[in-house]
């Protein structure tokens, strides 16, 4: 039996914070909701399931939020689905809520993911030692930062580079109303000339601490059709995983991240994906990570990535724009960092990205990665529902 087209028939978002003191983790994902209902002129009654994504429940210290939030979240009376997939929570959110559509179950699904770091501290919930496994010693940074110095050795890439992603994203997320940061004036030098965190992790370099909601709602086709204004069609989605540690892993260029980009562009039938994705909106909470990503996803060969960073590729007006809306470099509200970038991809080929706008974009990439670079997931959007 084949997968029925569904479609994102509208997105919400609040306004990314270091600490949002006027709401709970239930009003704050209201108001992601709310916003989202709107914009696809439906209500309660019209959702037929929820599904939630979060990140480690330590980051706010409340085990299985969900529960508390059934209400708030208007699922009494509904499935209510938990997902979890470490920091790509909000990319695999949307793609489980997608296969409930595209499989026939629902007619019309709510999808919202968030993260509320200001009542703890991620950097300490990411650095205990859990039985049986290795301990991460400073935060995802120190955990990465090992990588990146792989990535520059192994590339040849030149030491600006990451100063160059950093300087486009936060100019990015200047025109981005719903962005924790506003740095229109960042540069390069100012970049460079942050304090070092992980070498050769600068503190302008690194993704803020945000207080922040995402919420998406997916319907079928004649859901799609019927809907007042423009959708985002769902081309492909894909999703893989592979263990933290196993002999001979590859934690530069990971086997989970290019199966499933793999998968993807099969899937959507796209055969150079730079040439025929119109933007891109990566998960990429270190500057470093964009030319990564671009070799890991097929972008690029292998050693290549910060060749097309560096030759202004990934800039808005590029040959394939990268995180116009500011990406997680911008606004990093961790359970919806994922969703927000498939709901980035969804707004752009809905042409309804503000300021972000890429002109002309008819396809366009969401993704996600969580965990120690071992969760993925991804999708392709297109603005027809003919490809």
């Amino acid at each position: 039996m084949s997968k029925q087209r569904a479609a994102v028939i509208g997105t919400g978002q609040t306004k990314h914070t270091t600490k949002r003191l006027d709401v709970s983790m239930a009003g704050l994902c209201r108001e992601a909701i709310d916003r989202a209902l709107a914009d696809a002129g439906v209500d309660w009654p019209d959702i037929d399931a929820v599904v939630l994504g979060k990140a480690p429940d330590l980051f706010e210290g409340v085990m299985m939020p969900e529960l508390a939030l059934a209400d708030a979240l208007g699922a009494p009376g509904k499935p209510l689905l938990r997902v979890h997939t470490a920091g790509s929570v909000g990319g695999s959110t949307a793609n489980v809520a997608a296969s409930l559509v595209q499989a026939g179950v629902h007619r019309r699904v709510l999808a919202v993911a968030f993260e509320k770091q200001s009542e703890s501290n991620a950097m300490w919930a990411l650095s205990i030692a859990p039985p049986f496994t290795m301990p991460v010693g400073a935060g995802a940074g120190g955990y990465f930062a090992p990588h990146v110095r792989s990535y520059i050795r192994r590339s040849g890439a030149p030491d600006h580079i990451g100063a160059l992603v950093a300087v486009k994203d936060r100019r990015n997320g200047a025109r981005n109303p719903y962005a924790h940061l506003h740095q229109p004036d960042i540069t390069v030098d100012s970049v460079l000339s942050s304090t070092m965190l992980w070498d050769p992790i600068r503190y302008d370099e690194t993704c803020p601490s945000s207080d922040g909601a995402a919420a998406l709602v997916l319907a079928d086709e004649a859901a799609a059709d019927a809907a007042r204004q423009p959708v985002a069609w769902l081309r492909a989605t894909a999703m893989r995983t592979e263990p933290t540690t196993f002999a001979g892993r590859d934690q530069v260029n990971p086997q989970a991240g290019r199966d499933a980009a793999a998968a993807l562009w099969t899937s959507a039938g796209i055969r150079d994906p730079l040439a025929e994705v119109d933007v891109a909106e990566i998960y990429v909470p270190f500057s470093w990570f964009e030319p990564m990503w671009l070799e890991n996803l097929g972008f690029t060969e292998q050693g290549n990535g910060w060749r097309i960073t560096e030759s202004g590729d990934t800039e808005l007006g590029g040959r394939l724009p990268v995180n116009p809306s500011g990406g997680v470099l911008s606004s990093n509200p961790i359970g919806a960092s994922g969703l927000l970038r498939f709901a980035e991809a969804a707004s752009q080929v809905m042409g309804r990205a503000g300021d972000c706008q890429v002109d002309g974009a008819r396809t366009a990439l969401g993704h996600a990665y969580g965990g120690g670079s071992q969760y993925f997931a991804m999708w392709v959007t297109s603005a027809t529902k003919e490809w």
